[in-house]
């Protein structure tokens, strides 16, 4: 997002770059340069290690096209910031790539950087640059977050142990039943699945380094996302679907949805797999960001995921999660709008 040196953003300057000037200026921070340049320019924190991460959005594959555009903003930050949850790192600032259809205008956009500019305030976090196209498909969004983490500190997928308990954050399935109703599937009187659909909410701060073994965030379905845990660290692991957390929203559409739940995606909670002796500090950790955290399962030797229900026998599930790949088409969950 290189500007122009005009001290007026929209003086004479091209029409891509008042329409930077006037939507996306007020967002850049500390190293962005005022969007003048070709790149940013900054240090990071001195003794720690970068984290990077990137996600993209896609109208009408992660987002309805009549989602408000401030929340469209909103979710694409969370979704990235929630990896950085996921790997126990600090929020530093991000990049963001705009590919721009004729049918969305600057007051669309305008609505877009507004939803950014609240989670920034929210999040302490700012813009450092990007770019714009245009493009006669979807809208298409792509945010690149930094973050930092203390050395040899970042949390990774491949550490779970045997004896390790299985643990997640918050309520999972609400991402996926808040698409639902979004669709007018399911009833959501209240709107609070719709609400935690549009509006993850990233785990950031607990301080997980030196508790968990292992972690990510639950974004392509809770079943699926433990076999990449279990697959990385070689180890299996056993799911008790009677323990996985459901909110009281969930728990009033019935019992039917809980597979969606488990296979749904769009949580953006914390999946981590805990040592026994570790157990009451997450839970110390947990409560002092105002974050429930519950054991659904365990970690055990052996390979791939086992899901039992309430009385011990396996669960059947026609799909584990959502893939983007073509051969995953077939096992669409609650992230394909199609």
């Amino acid at each position: 997002m290189a500007m122009g040196r005009e001290e007026r953003p929209d003086n004479g300057l091209p029409a891509e770059f008042g329409f930077i000037a006037r939507v996306f200026r007020p967002l850049a921070g500390e190293g962005a340069l005022d969007l003048r340049d070709d790149a940013a320019v900054f240090t990071p924190p001195a003794g720690r290690q970068l984290v990077v991460a990137a996600d993209a959005m896609v109208e009408g594959v992660h987002f309805l096209p009549d989602d408000p555009a401030d929340t469209v903003g909103r979710k694409l930050l969370r979704c990235n910031l929630s990896d950085l949850a996921a790997m126990d790192a600090t929020p530093l600032g991000y990049l963001l790539t705009v590919s721009m259809p004729p049918a969305r205008d600057e007051a669309w956009f305008a609505g877009f950087a507004a939803g950014l500019a609240h989670d920034q305030r929210q999040f302490g976090i700012t813009l450092l640059g990007g770019d714009t196209t245009s493009t006669s498909g979807p809208l298409v969004l792509s945010l690149t977050v930094l973050g930092h983490v203390a050395p040899g500190m970042a949390l990774r997928r491949c550490g779970a142990r045997v004896g390790d308990g299985l643990w997640v954050t918050g309520t999972i399935g609400d991402g996926a039943m808040g698409l639902l109703a979004r669709q007018g599937k399911v009833a959501d009187p209240d709107g609070f699945l719709a609400g935690r659909y549009q509006l993850p909410r990233p785990r950031l701060g607990l301080a997980l380094g030196g508790i968990a073994s292992a972690g990510m965030d639950v974004s392509d379905g809770l079943v699926q996302d433990l076999g990449h845990m279990a697959r990385e660290s070689g180890v299996g692991a056993v799911l008790h679907a009677g323990q996985v957390p459901l909110s009281p929203a969930v728990r009033a559409l019935g019992p039917q949805w809980l597979a969606r739940c488990l296979s749904g995606g769009d949580d953006y909670e914390l999946l981590l797999a805990v040592p026994p002796e570790q157990e009451a500090a997450l839970q110390r950790h947990a409560a002092r960001r105002d974050v429930s955290v519950t054991r659904i399962g365990q970690v055990v030797a052996g390979c791939g995921v086992r899901v039992l229900d309430e009385n011990g026998q396996d669960m059947p599930l026609a799909r584990r999660g959502w893939s983007h790949l073509p051969e995953g088409a077939r096992d669409q969950d609650s992230s394909d709008l199609s």
